[in-house]
């Protein structure tokens, strides 16, 4: 028989952040480009590969030096803005950033064009205006003011085009609940292991999260660790860490919960502890 107890009414408040919107959260990641480049990257099956390529532009006005600090300066600025960014010649299958330039009076006007696998054009942006003499010259104050001008604009081209990705494709997050296998809970006293599992495993479902068996099967892991820390007036200063990792074992972020509980609202039985906890 599990034996059930009244949850403290000041509980509820002061769990300090919820699960569910963690693994929602999930659901899209701060980098616009996401996925395994493969043999049918061209055909863009599966999202935009993990890594936009940035060659040395052939075509913007400058000269090989300026040309290499350009490109270096263009992947640090978008790097800086959560899209992961290299500085290398293109391979197949690559999404790249073709930088070109253009005079237009006594000014040269930087274009880019957001190129994937299959060798279309995905997007485009303009940059900030240059002085023709100032760009000529190709000093690194000047490069690296026009690449972070840029930046901005391509991050949100890159945003857009990434949504429009994961929308067509059906195995995307956006498409489709998250698949997540909780590898348990440790930790905890009394019978709170046990109990912090089962009521997790009995909530997540109903806020559209698919629970597997198999981490091969899963999108991201969660895992469970409590530590109860004895406060000097008789109670345990409670902390459970929800750990969440994506498939390949990586750690993707962490949900805190923390309360202040007396020993015996844990042991024996966690009982409407661990339901609060799980549903919060």
């Amino acid at each position: 028989m599990r034996l059930r107890r009244a949850l403290p009414r000041r509980m509820l408040p002061r769990w300090a952040l919820i699960l569910p919107l963690a693994l929602s959260a999930c659901g899209t990641l701060p980098q616009p480009f996401l996925g395994r480049p493969g043999r049918e990257g061209a055909l863009l099956a599966v999202p935009p590969p993990p890594m936009l390529v940035v060659p040395p532009p052939a075509n913007a006005m400058l000269g090989n030096r300026a040309s290499a600090l350009y490109a270096d300066d263009l992947a640090r600025a978008l790097v800086a803005r959560n899209v992961p960014s290299i500085v290398r010649p293109v391979a197949r299958h690559e999404w790249r950033l073709a930088a070109t330039a253009g005079l237009a009076g006594a000014q040269v006007e930087p274009r880019f064009s957001i190129i994937g696998p299959d060798g279309k054009t995905y997007g485009k942006a303009e940059g900030a205006p240059v002085a023709a003499a100032d760009w000529a010259m190709g000093s690194p104050e000047t490069l690296r003011a026009s690449a972070e001008a840029a930046a901005p604009a391509l991050a949100r081209e890159l945003a857009s085009i990434n949504a429009a990705v994961q929308q067509s494709n059906p195995d995307s997050l956006e498409n489709r609940a998250p698949r997540v296998v909780l590898e348990g809970v440790t930790g905890a006293p009394g019978d709170g292991d046990h109990s912090l599992a089962l009521d997790v495993r009995r909530d997540l479902p109903r806020l559209g999260v698919m629970l597997v068996d198999s981490r091969r099967d899963a999108d991201f892991t969660l895992t469970g660790i409590v530590r109860a820390t004895p406060q000097p007036h008789g109670t345990d200063m409670v902390e459970l860490d929800w750990l969440i990792r994506d498939q390949a074992g990586r750690f993707i972020g962490k949900v805190s919960q923390l309360h202040e509980l007396k020993p015996a609202d844990m042991t024996p039985y966690w009982g409407d502890v661990a339901v609060a906890a799980a549903q919060q």
